[in-house]
């Protein structure tokens, strides 16, 4: 196999787009996936394996034509970025709306699913088998942040799936980990560092980091050998308030 192909979500912006620029640079093929083409095409300017594909990751068929386009273009899929995501709705868990629930859970989680479905579906039917899908998810895994509960609970859940699809990929050299990340700086997370809201009901900014350091994680996942896995990584600020009482 002369070139190993990845697909990204949500790489339009943010760390998708960070991460498809480093595989990119890696020599890696990947496909674009998002739900704005013009987005996508910025990601993928002067890049000759970049695939630009338009899809909605909550939406099966969309996500089944996505890697139906790879595999017809590439013949496999050796790695997945289940990278796309939403922050949803602020507030207690009395004042959201249940159609802002669901659209959390649509993107974050059953997203995750479908890319995931589609992946191992591919995986275990090409040649070499196997392959590896890299779920990002969040702090919020294990500590939430107030007036997040949609968003919170799709990560615990994204925590759940890597570990059910780590188990079941086994016989198949399908490897399953999750990176999550703590205050990385993109246009989701900008305002943390100037107002992020606290335990304690007060409000203060918090520090950042660059989120080329987890486009470098992804990258240094996805080059170990399928006998290999990072099953979770944290990254994430250091002096972020997240160990300890903050």
């Amino acid at each position: 196999m002369s070139q190993a192909v990845a697909v990204v979500t949500g790489a339009g912006s943010g760390l998708g787009r960070e991460i498809a620029t480093t595989l990119l640079g890696a020599g890696y093929a990947v496909a674009l996936a998002g739900r704005t083409r013009s987005s996508l095409e910025q990601t993928a300017a002067g890049q000759t394996e970049a695939l630009v594909h338009v899809a909605d990751v909550g939406a099966a068929d969309q996500v089944s034509g996505l890697f139906e386009t790879v595999a017809d273009r590439w013949g496999r899929v050796d790695l997945l970025v289940n990278n796309a995501g939403t922050f949803g709705p602020s507030g207690e868990i009395d004042e959201i709306e249940v159609d802002a629930w669901q659209q959390t859970l649509d993107v974050n989680l059953t997203g995750s699913f479908l890319c995931a479905r589609e992946a191992v579906r591919v995986m275990k039917a090409q040649q070499p088998r196997g392959g590896r899908i890299v779920n990002i998810g969040s702090v919020s895994a294990h500590s939430p942040r107030p007036a997040s509960v949609a968003y919170t609970a799709t990560k615990h859940a994204i925590t759940g799936l890597t570990k059910a699809i780590s188990l079941d990929g086994r016989p198949y050299g399908i490897a399953c980990g999750q990176i999550d990340i703590g205050n990385a700086t993109t246009e989701m997370t900008a305002g943390l560092a100037v107002a992020a809201r606290q335990a304690d009901g007060s409000t203060r900014g918090e520090p950042t980091f660059d989120p080329a350091h987890v486009a470098d994680a992804v990258l240094a996942m996805a080059r170990l050998p399928l006998s290999v896995n990072v099953q979770f990584m944290t990254i994430l600020a250091t002096t972020m308030p997240f160990i300890g009482r903050g």
